[in-house]
């Protein structure tokens, strides 16, 4: 088992559980933002930052039996739930490694009751935070156009970033 392979399961574990592949890239994307010790590398796509190591990692717990990936039918798409299973907690007692889990709760719980809409504004803001505000807002009012963003969200995003970057999220 690899440190990286650990550090996602943690993330899992800590989240309870991630129903959606993409809200489970967005909230290891913003996490990692947030300076939790995690090293997916990230590239951006349609749906904002995307992880292919993060996939594949996912991949292998699930083959391990560490993680359960469930797949539901759901008004006509598929959506897939991710959990540590009792074999995956067992690991994670047996063999700690390098996970904050006291600064990542309050983190991962937040983030988990966002919308995956919400956490993809929130990412792409974050992929383009080297550019100024108002660079960043034309970047993901150009990219998202499709997502209807409204200035309130964008605003609720900039609070949820300076948030999450302060470690001060929401209980």
């Amino acid at each position: 088992m690899l440190p990286d392979h650990a550090k996602v399961m943690a993330l899992i574990h800590g989240a309870e559980e991630i129903i959606g592949r993409k809200k489970l890239q967005k909230i290891v994307y913003i996490s990692k933002k947030a300076n939790l010790p995690l090293s997916e590398k990230y590239t951006f796509r349609m749906y904002g930052p995307y992880s292919e190591e993060l996939t594949l990692r996912v991949e292998e717990l699930c083959d391990l039996g560490l993680v359960s990936e469930i797949k539901e039918e759901k008004a006509g798409y598929y959506q897939y739930r991710y959990r540590v299973t009792d074999h995956g907690e067992d690991f994670l007692a047996k063999f700690p490694q390098e996970w904050p889990y006291n600064e990542a709760e309050d983190i991962l719980h937040y983030l988990n009751t966002c919308t995956s809409k919400f956490l993809e504004l929130v990412s792409t803001m974050l992929y383009f935070d080297h550019l100024p505000p108002d660079q960043v807002e034309e970047k993901v009012s150009t990219l998202k156009k499709s997502q209807n963003y409204t200035s309130e969200d964008t605003a609720k995003a900039w609070k949820c970033i300076e948030q999450i970057k302060n470690h001060q999220v929401p209980h």
